[in-house]
């Protein structure tokens, strides 16, 4: 959606610029408002890509469930979804083909989507003060890619991402999220918009699928017959 000039001309005035006392500053305020307009055109021309969808075809079994994942969270809520998944199969005896997934990893969860090469180069850990989900002591580590040694209670490690993605289960990623993933990348190595997003891309788990946006992703699959679950 472009910018409206007419609209920014008058909420510029209401906030107290009087660009009808000042007919010599109009040209300038003009130009300003084009170039907004363009940056706005711009980044709306980013937003438009081709995204798979092909996800959708993969919700074949019974008990759906979206697994939202905003929050790194020790990565619980990644985690979650294998163990309830595992529940379901215990308790209700359903096979696993009877049971379809999807994790959706938006906002600050976009760092679980990310390899242990990024965690390691850019100290996610550190950043953002991330936790061991069982025990609490501060982990330089991805937590949704612990294995064993790693201090998980036993079995656990069968639902961590690669895990869950290696059977299948639906992982995605939010793109309005990710670009916080290429700005860390081009201001640490002080490189291009353009370098830092191929550098983004190379660091990403294989496997998961982008998307416009996270909550776009939980509103498709919940429009396939997911249930909503806040993970984090």
């Amino acid at each position: 959606m472009s910018l409206d000039r007419r609209t920014l001309l008058q909420q510029l005035s209401a906030t107290g610029l009087a660009i009808t006392g000042v007919p010599t500053a109009l040209p300038a305020l003009e130009r300003f408002v084009h170039a907004a307009g363009d940056q706005q055109e711009q980044a709306d021309a980013e937003m438009v890509q081709d995204y798979d969808m092909r996800w959708t075809t993969r919700l074949t079994g019974k008990h759906k469930a979206v697994y939202d994942c905003p929050d790194i969270g020790g990565g619980l809520g990644v985690l979650r979804s294998g163990i309830v998944a595992r529940q379901y199969m215990d308790v209700l005896k359903v096979p696993a083909s009877a049971i379809s997934n999807v994790i959706v990893l938006r906002h600050d969860g976009i760092m679980l989507a990310m390899n242990q090469a990024f965690w390691d180069a850019y100290g996610i850990g550190a950043q953002f003060k991330v936790t061991h989900p069982w025990t609490g002591v501060p982990l330089s580590k991805n937590p949704a890619l612990l294995g064993p040694g790693d201090g998980l209670p036993a079995g656990i490690e069968q639902h961590t991402l690669d895990k869950q993605l290696a059977r299948g289960v639906v992982v995605l990623a939010c793109a309005l999220a990710f670009r916080d993933v290429v700005d860390l990348i081009a201001a640490k190595d002080n490189v291009s918009a353009a370098a830092a997003t191929t550098k983004a891309n190379g660091m990403l788990i294989p496997g998961i699928l982008m998307q416009p946006s996270g909550v776009f992703a939980a509103n498709v699959a919940q429009e396939q017959g997911c249930v909503f679950v806040r993970a984090t």
